[in-house]
């Protein structure tokens, strides 16, 4: 376990700064990821993929601009879903670009969430499918049994060529564009991702789009191989809404199960249930540095962030240290473990991702892929405001009567 040094942060307040441990030596790195991997792929069921290559994006101006980049290069396909497409100039540089390449005859599919995207200005979805781009809707609430309302598209995919892919947690809309340099300018991480993993995540689409439209494929998709492209093992894991055990429940129980040293956790929304709030709180007891990152005083779902809190005192009591991010709203879903692993993509830690939503995530064993995400909490944590336990237990009434007010409708959040 790591020691801790003591010290303001930049926000003033007494922040609990660990001390970055020695290196890992090779072969205890190996080790390390060798048992995530077997542990992971016999749990899930899922093998994982090597010789991989994994780009950590941050913020709109990194994602939008390698995104659009894809779509614009595309010379035979490109496929897209996405949970949030909303509006303002960025949502309509999609709607152009995607336009764009289909009348140049490359095949374009776009899978919208029924419920998340109902705010698309619907002029870009006339401009897509003009242009020949077929634009398909997942579980369309009003055409939907009252029993499948609660069951979302959350995953964001976009694949382009069979060869390129992006995952994570951006949705397109103006709120992800910039650097988050102001409070307009949200927080995010996306991976673009190239080597035999895009398959996974083509496959993650491809499951989604069977729901929604006749043609699974067509002459266009090639089935090309996929080639080495670097050095990075990937396991992609995906979460399907129904009932019972999800994989995505199993893919983080490994994971704290199996920390050793470390576990730092980013989310936009954090509602976990009782076992994952226990289990976190076991894991901290057992001698890892456990550390939650999440939205400050810009989130943007007010009542989650409230479930969330009326978890807190149980964490801080176990030694958990919460963070609160404070320039902007933070909606990065990502957790690093023991310096060797991170998982990162769609997933919120809450019981809405857990348990209802159909989900991606990427789970990365590579130090340098989970060193530049490290140093992305690091940063995070810099300009975030530590929750203090003395402090917290004695916030006031109105605010624990509306801790307690949410809690009949947390397992939605």
């Amino acid at each position: 376990m790591t020691t801790t040094v003591q010290g303001l942060g930049p926000s003033g307040s007494l922040a609990g700064q660990p001390r970055t441990p020695p290196p890992l030596c090779a072969a205890r790195s190996a080790d390390r990821k060798q048992r995530f991997r077997r542990r992971l792929e016999r749990m899930i069921g899922v093998a994982a993929t090597e010789h991989n290559t994994l780009v950590p994006l941050r913020n709109g101006d990194e994602i939008f601009t390698s995104m659009l980049a894809s779509i614009r290069a595309a010379e035979h396909t490109v496929d897209m879903m996405t949970f949030v497409y909303w509006r303002g100039a960025i949502a309509r540089s999609f709607a152009v670009a995607l336009a764009d390449r289909a009348r140049a005859g490359v095949r374009v599919r776009l899978l919208l969430d029924g419920f998340g995207s109902r705010l698309i200005e619907r002029d870009l979805v006339t401009l897509m499918e003009r242009a020949g781009v077929l634009v398909a809707w997942f579980r369309k609430p009003l055409s939907l049994s009252p029993l499948k309302q609660n069951h979302r598209c959350h995953r964001k995919a976009l694949i382009v060529d069979e060869t390129l892919a992006h995952t994570g947690g951006v949705g397109i809309a103006q709120e992800w564009c910039g650097d988050a340099r102001s409070a307009a300018e949200w927080r995010e991480t996306h991976v673009r991702v190239s080597g035999p993993a895009v398959d996974g995540i083509a496959a993650a689409f491809a499951q989604n789009w069977a729901e929604c439209h006749p043609a699974l494929f067509d002459d266009r998709d090639r089935f090309v191989g996929q080639p080495a492209r670097g050095t990075s093992t990937v396991q992609v894991v995906r979460g399907s809404a129904s009932v019972g055990w999800q994989d995505m429940k199993t893919l983080i129980r490994v994971m704290l199960e199996s920390a050793q040293e470390r576990v730092r956790l980013t989310t936009a929304y954090f509602a976990p249930d009782p076992y994952f709030v226990g289990l976190l709180g076991a894991t901290a007891r057992r001698g890892v540095e456990v550390e939650i990152l999440l939205p400050g005083p810009h989130t943007d779902k007010r009542v989650c962030q409230l479930a969330g809190e009326r978890l807190y005192s149980t964490l801080l009591d176990a030694g958990v240290r919460i963070w609160e991010y404070q320039p902007t709203m933070m909606h990065a879903k990502v957790i690093t473990v023991d310096r060797v692993a991170s998982l990162v993509g769609s997933v919120n830690f809450n019981r809405r991702s857990l348990d209802h939503d159909e989900e991606i995530m990427l789970a990365v064993l590579d130090e340098a892929f989970t060193a530049t995400l490290d140093g992305h909490f690091d940063d995070d944590r810099s300009v975030s405001r530590r929750v203090d336990a003395a402090r917290w237990n004695t916030r006031s009434v109105s605010q624990r009567l509306q801790e307690a007010a949410v809690t009949p409708i947390r397992r939605f959040l």
